[in-house]
């Protein structure tokens, strides 16, 4: 959620930057300023308001001591209609209040200045390519045919139990799954984070904290019954760790990894791009979250990039970089890497990671604060990335590493695994 402070100082600017989201804020800004204006005046007349009540009843006081008793009684009939204006301007404000919030909430997150002011995935920028790709002739298979192949994944048995997009994964299919995630957890431990393990459902205060609500109420599974909301992403339950936390420079910066199953309706995804494992409403994935100063957050940035860079190295996968455009990019996000892997038997690029600076978007929400080292309190910077989500990687690693007798699996995997290769 956006600073008001901010947006009062720099309506303009909040405005021309959100054009490079593609949402137009010229309104909503201008009713959010009135809103405050208002606020500002009714919290004056509040002020003023209980200031005179306060003096009053101080001269009413003095008047009992020096036995005016008929003049004090006078005056507090005074007293009792300013107590009665006082709390009909208090509810006032607290209206307008909620008013604020409400219309603030509806506002995205500012994207940074580097940040192309692109529509579509289409009009993303290509920062990085690492890796030979594998060419159209090599006759390679899409996944969903080794997978059956090799008895890997049974995606009709999933349907079965639950419906499309749960998979049931078997045999060194299974294996394959518990190794990445147990890979990926040691990989982030031994770069410095602490390893988390966080519940799978979380209230609807969490689910607002990271941006989901209001913003993709439809993409999220809903318990009803208990209003608790399947998590999308680990990010969730681990950010929402801090809320409403008061941290120590000594605290920071705060890294942390986990892994999750994570839930997703994706409501309205249909077509090629959805076969196989390309798109799930539940997947495996682990997850590093950073919680800094701001001053440094565009340095975990880096870091966080680089250390996905060298799990897709270990992996032995083509892949590339992109900066996600405005039209491209998250609700909450001010800057996002993404990571896609092109699938050898597909022929195309597949998302396998992205990695995001909120900066004090998601902290403002949540009052997520740090006291510095002049003890002034300030709002701590918030940044995720997956590292990494588990089926286009499985998806990537069959595809890209099949050959005559089998599937080979990468060096840096085997100890996790337990074979060199997948056989039929």
């Amino acid at each position: 959620m956006l600073q008001l402070n901010f947006i009062r100082e720099n309506p303009e600017l909040v405005c021309k930057r959100l054009l490079v989201k593609h949402f137009e804020a010229e309104e909503l800004v201008r009713e959010i300023m009135e809103l405050d204006t208002k606020r500002r005046e009714t919290q004056k007349n509040l002020d003023d308001l209980l200031a005179e009540s306060n003096a009053l009843a101080k001269e009413i006081g003095k008047l009992f001591q020096t036995g005016r008793t008929a003049e004090a009684n006078q005056l507090k009939q005074s007293t009792a209609e300013k107590k009665e204006l006082s709390r009909r301007l208090s509810e006032t404000l607290d209206m307008i209040q909620q008013d604020i919030h409400d219309k603030l909430v509806l506002l995205p997150n500012l994207p940074h200045t580097s940040v192309p002011a692109g529509r579509h995935a289409e009009d993303n920028e290509i920062i990085e390519t690492h890796g030979k790709l594998p060419a159209a002739g090599e006759n390679l298979s899409p996944h969903w045919e080794l997978t059956t192949k090799y008895k890997l994944i049974d995606f009709e048995a999933g349907s079965k139990i639950t419906g499309a997009g749960f998979p049931v994964y078997t045999g060194q299919g299974a294996r394959l799954q518990r190794a990445l995630i147990n890979f990926f957890i040691d990989e982030a431990v031994k770069a410095g984070y602490q390893e988390i393990q966080p519940p799978y459902l979380v209230n609807e205060a969490s689910a607002f904290g990271t941006g989901q609500l209001p913003d993709k109420d439809g993409q999220m599974y809903l318990a009803g019954l208990d209003q608790l909301y399947l998590i999308p992403t680990a990010e969730v339950p681990v950010t929402n760790l801090y809320r409403d936390v008061l941290l120590k420079m000594s605290d920071l910066p705060i890294r942390n990894v986990a892994y999750s199953a994570c839930f997703r309706r994706e409501a309205g995804s249909y077509g090629k791009d959805v076969r196989g494992l390309n798109r799930l409403h539940q997947f495996d994935k682990v997850e590093i979250v950073q919680i800094t100063q701001p001053s440094l957050s565009y340095d975990s940035l880096r870091e966080m990039t680089a250390h996905v860079t060298g799990l897709l190295h270990k992996l032995e996968l083509p892949f590339r970089i992109v900066r996600l455009c405005g039209g491209d990019m998250s609700f909450a996000s001010a800057l996002t890497y993404d990571f896609e892997v092109f699938a050898g038997g597909q022929q195309r690029w597949l998302e396998v990671s992205s990695v995001s600076n909120f900066e004090n978007f998601q902290s403002n929400r949540m009052k997520l604060r740090f006291k510095n080292e002049e003890g002034k309190t300030g709002l701590a910077h918030t940044l995720n990335g997956s590292a990494l989500a588990l089926p286009r990687i499985v998806a990537g690693l069959l595809e890209n590493h099949q050959h005559a007798n089998g599937i080979r699996i990468p060096e840096a995997l085997i100890p996790y695994t337990g074979f060199d290769t997948i056989k039929a």
